[in-house]
């Protein structure tokens, strides 16, 4: 990827500079003349910047024509600096491509680490930055002001260490299971409120020619196997008692992906894959599968976590996307649990934020500039230019309202890749933590009726913050082991009968229990179990 070049140019004339300044909203501003004060800085040095992103939609491409990146130039152009840029969705491919980065010694500058392992191993080998000189609440104090907090940041460390930064992130749930409200409605049923009705449903879509075509080449529902696991997207798993992800009682920790239940959750599985019911392909399919395959109309149920998973508004969603092909698709959100059962438990720290040791051992002045970066993108500025564009063209802003021009970011982000989704994953979608009212015109009630039922799900309690393995714990390959050993349960045994015996020699072997213990005594020290 070539990168973008900014020159900038300016001449001094007697008693008036001939200069302008790109505000925050995308305007031009002139630049005090000579006789008057000015905070202007000197100008820096200008730095070659490597990152890694995360995209949040697999459609997402930077615009082909670089100067209608906005993002990209108002970046080069505030903190002088030349970005190379590389971003992929997050899943096996990405996993895949920082770890060869890694063994060859050549990561980026700062990147979003999307490792399920949370950048454990990159610290344990000694690849990254120690961040105490260049991350304070002087340095980025959108960070700490919007998003993290002094509590968040501690249990954040590995071995008492500054070495990662938590990607901001909203604590509300947006976890639901979608279903395709017009299919129900052509076959007389309701949306399911019991496990039951639910797989008598993946029955009916699977055999009853949900979408008129007299063709049997529908499936009730697809997850995403990714071609290693079983997941935790499965529903079997709330039906056992284990909401996404890892459940505590007052006492221990219930983890969904190793506890004894699992035996049962892999029987309910593997008898549902049996109905041939679901896609069969699962197994193989990766996030944007699962959205390719339920927008063309092939199957009836997946599982979303973002609030606009299906919005009519959002012209990426899946209710978007499936409506393309057919304008009659109505995807809804429920839970095959009623009202009152958890599908999921607290939110807490996801993905990190990473540096290079490197590049902070040559070159120090990068990361503080990467680290300038960053807090930018979380706070005002960076947040709404990231997600709605630029000021009085893609949207207006009156006080804390911002109104949405659906128009102009339509062909100038939409139509230019969706470009935005390159760069708006290091935030979440939740303007209201930064006290933002968004008005968006294509907003409909069905939009409305899917915010207010995730509101009304329950969250059950979880670890609410960063947990990490002991010393020396190689987490990645004990989940690999986990989970290699659960698809063959599931594929080939087709039972969940073994598991007692497999799980042992996690627990032991693979220290598993050493594991919990571990994560047990932290949130015993941070006051969440007893």
């Amino acid at each position: 990827m070539k990168l973008f070049k900014v020159i900038m140019a300016g001449a001094v004339l007697s008693s008036v500079v001939m200069a302008s300044a790109c505000s925050s909203s995308g305007k031009q501003e002139p630049v005090p003349s000579a006789n008057q004060p000015s905070d202007t800085k000197p100008a820096r040095e200008k730095l070659k910047l490597r990152a890694m992103l995360i995209s949040r939609s697999a459609n997402a491409n930077l615009p082909s024509d670089k100067s209608k990146d906005f993002v990209r130039k108002a970046i080069e152009d505030k903190f002088q600096v030349e970005l190379d840029i590389n971003y992929m969705v997050n899943g096996p491919d990405l996993h895949n491509k920082m770890n060869a980065m890694a063994a060859s010694n050549d990561l980026p500058d700062f990147w979003l680490e999307g490792n399920p392992d949370g950048g454990i191993k990159l610290y344990q080998s000694g690849l990254l930055s120690d961040l105490t000189p260049f991350v304070t609440k002087e340095t980025m104090p959108n960070y700490f002001k919007y998003w993290l907090d002094d509590e968040t940041m501690r249990t954040y460390r590995l071995d008492g260490k500054l070495v990662r930064i938590p990607i901001p992130y909203d604590k509300s749930s947006y976890r639901a299971y979608y279903i395709r409200k017009d299919w129900l409605d052509k076959l007389g049923l309701k949306v399911p409120q019991t496990y039951e009705d639910y797989v008598k449903v993946l029955q009916a879509f699977t055999n009853n020619d949900p979408d008129g075509n007299n063709k049997k080449d529908t499936y009730g529902a697809t997850y995403a196997g990714n071609g290693n696991s079983v997941g935790l997207d499965w529903p079997e798993y709330i039906k056992n008692g284990m909401p996404f992800p890892v459940l505590l009682t007052d006492t221990q920790i219930i983890d969904a992906q190793t506890d004894p239940k699992v035996e049962q959750v892999i029987d309910d599985i593997a008898k549902v894959i049996g109905m041939g019911v679901i896609d069969p392909d699962w197994f193989l399919s990766k996030g944007p599968d699962v959205l390719n395959k339920a927008s063309q109309g092939k199957v009836g149920v997946v599982l979303g976590g973002t609030p606009d998973f299906a919005f009519d508004s959002s012209p990426q969603s899946l209710q978007a996307r499936s409506k393309m092909i057919n304008p009659q698709a109505n995807w809804v959100a429920f839970s095959m649990f009623g009202p009152n059962t958890p599908i999921r438990t607290t939110v807490s720290p996801g993905s990190p934020i990473l540096f290079s040791k490197a590049t902070a051992e040559k070159s120090p002045e990068k990361i503080k500039r990467a680290v300038e970066i960053v807090d930018w993108l979380v706070g005002d500025e960076g947040f709404l230019l990231t997600h709605y564009g630029l000021d009085g063209k893609h949207y207006t802003r009156t006080g804390n309202q911002i109104k949405l021009n659906i128009e102009a970011f339509e062909a100038d982000v939409v139509k230019q890749g969706n470009f935005l989704d390159v760069y708006n994953q290091i935030t979440p979608i939740a303007p209201h933590l930064m006290k933002l009212e968004v008005v968006d015109p294509r907003q409909t009630d069905h939009d409305r009726e899917i915010t207010k039922f995730m509101a009304s799900l329950p969250i059950a309690k979880g670890y609410g913050m960063a947990v990490t393995p002991p010393q020396g714990f190689d987490l990645g390959s004990f989940r690999a082991r986990q989970n290699e050993m659960q698809v063959k349960l599931v594929m080939e045994e087709k039972s969940g009968k073994n598991w007692p015996k497999i799980r042992e020699e996690l627990m032991v072997k693979y220290k598993g229990q050493e594991l919990l213990d571990a994560y047990t005594k932290q949130l015993r020290d941070a006051g969440k179990l007893k």
